[in-house]
């Protein structure tokens, strides 16, 4: 089959030839329509984050398409299915199969392309705010890297938790783009620290959950702006992973509990949960407009170099989409 390869010595990117996907018992086959980036995929082009024992090489963590065979486990499901999906690895290609428990049926209204921008961006969301960070209607989350495609589904999911979101993002564009979706405030982090503009908006109260991709630059803010019994969930480290001094005592005193997450490393049968819970919720949401995936770009797989530049230039608003040749 066809999939985007690393050049081993350039790390460039190209339209080369890999192996066909085994299909398990339990699993669906499907032919591959669109694809989209995540910041994960840069990583793995540079040797610096390598996929989970078994998954595939290839690079991609989503896809949607067209399911070619199920599985005799694979019940309820028939070939020429509309499918979109998390994966460990293998969306940038042709074909790929996936756990049936993993595959999300597309609603009619969405076209290949805006379900390829679903899983990987909404799950990583819904995961970190709702289910790890307790998030819940009246209460306050901040959201840095608001118009990057986790923070996009991040703001829909806040408002249609009847939750509020403040976020932080470094141009104008980005942050009329956040207001749009529904979020209540967006800080320039580039024009100084964020912490009192938080306070401010929030009573000096503070707010309960931060979705933090940045880690250890950020560490000293966000023990500010956190309220009492406040969740800080870490799901990347942009900004460093080293901090020289922790006061525990001000974990302590206000009781904050501060979560370390990551996706792509979780079990089957936890995304398979995960995967269902996500769509009870959201599905019907994405069918009648509540939600919608924002799309920055899309491009032709063989511009796939391209789109990472594009990524790696932080220029993108919502995510970058590939549509796949078959």
């Amino acid at each position: 089959m066809k999939a985007i390869c690393v050049d081993e010595k350039t790390k460039q990117l190209y339209v080369g030839e890999a192996a066909e996907p085994q299909l398990q018992e339990n699993d669906l086959l499907v032919e591959v329509r669109a694809t989209a980036l995540n910041r994960a995929d840069l990583l793995q082009r540079r040797g610096l984050y390598p996929p989970p024992p078994g998954a595939s090489d290839i690079l991609g963590l989503e896809m949607s398409g067209v399911v070619l065979k199920a599985g005799v486990g694979a019940s309820g499901w028939q070939p020429g299915d509309r499918v979109c999906g998390l994966l460990p690895g293998g969306g940038y290609a042709s074909r790929v199969s996936l756990p049936a428990g993993m595959a999300m049926r597309i609603p009619d209204e969405l076209s290949f392309e805006e379900a390829a921008a679903i899983p990987e961006a909404f799950l990583t969301a819904y995961l970190n705010l709702m289910e790890l960070g307790g998030l819940r209607a009246g209460q306050t989350a901040l959201i840095h890297a608001g118009a990057s495609g986790v923070g996009t589904a991040a703001i829909q999911l806040v408002r249609e938790a009847g939750a509020h979101a403040i976020i932080t993002a470094g141009t104008a564009a980005k942050r009329e783009a956040a207001l749009s979706l529904g979020a209540q405030l967006a800080i320039d982090y580039k024009a100084g620290p964020f912490a009192p503009m938080v306070m401010e908006a929030t009573g000096d109260r503070g707010v309960e959950v931060v979705l933090d991709p940045v880690g250890a630059s950020y560490w000293d803010q966000h023990l500010e702006v956190l309220a009492v019994d406040g969740r800080l969930v870490l799901i990347g480290l942009m900004g460093g992973s080293k901090l020289r001094e922790v006061d525990l005592g001000r974990l302590l005193s206000r009781r904050i509990q501060v979560i370390g997450s990551t996706l792509r490393s979780r079990s089957r049968e936890d995304k398979i949960r995960l995967t269902r819970d996500f769509a009870a919720f959201a599905l019907p949401r994405f069918a009648d407009g509540r939600l919608r995936p924002v799309i920055d770009t899309v491009m032709d797989w063989s511009q796939a170099g391209e789109a990472h530049d594009r990524m790696q230039a932080d220029a993108n608003i919502g995510k970058i989409v590939l549509q796949v040749q078959t």
